[in-house]
């Protein structure tokens, strides 16, 4: 199983930028698509970027499509979400997550589809 460490979140001004990293430990990253999700407080978790393990294709929720970008470095170990031109309704918990089945490759990312998480990082973005 992947074990998955998040960090880059923090406070920043609308319009502002910030890039989360997620550092993945075990030898299937580079066989496994990757994927953002966030939470707000009250909400259930919502999909927000996902990238197949060749990265081949990137898959994004239509609110952040444009602003953020999803990237990965396979040598690293590491999935990235380049975030810009934040607003404060992107203000959540974001977490990284690692998909159950090796290589895959297809357009459905469900949360039960993900079998590793971490921890989470906070983003805030203020008004």
């Amino acid at each position: 199983q992947v074990q998955l460490v998040e960090s880059g979140g923090g406070l920043v001004q609308a319009g502002g930028s910030l890039r989360l990293s997620c550092a993945a430990s075990g030898r299937t990253f580079s066989s496994t698509a990757m994927a953002w999700f966030r939470q707000v407080p009250g909400k259930e978790r919502e999909f927000v970027a996902a990238i197949t393990w060749s990265s081949e294709r990137t898959y994004y929720v239509d609110s952040v499509k444009g602003r953020f970008t999803i990237s990965r470095n396979n040598a690293k170990n590491t999935v990235y979400l380049q975030m810009n031109s934040l607003k404060p309704e992107d203000t959540a918990l974001y977490y990284c997550a690692a998909h159950r089945r090796p290589y895959y490759s297809g357009s459905s990312y469900a949360e039960e589809d993900f079998g590793s998480w971490g921890q989470g990082t906070q983003v805030t973005v203020s008004s």
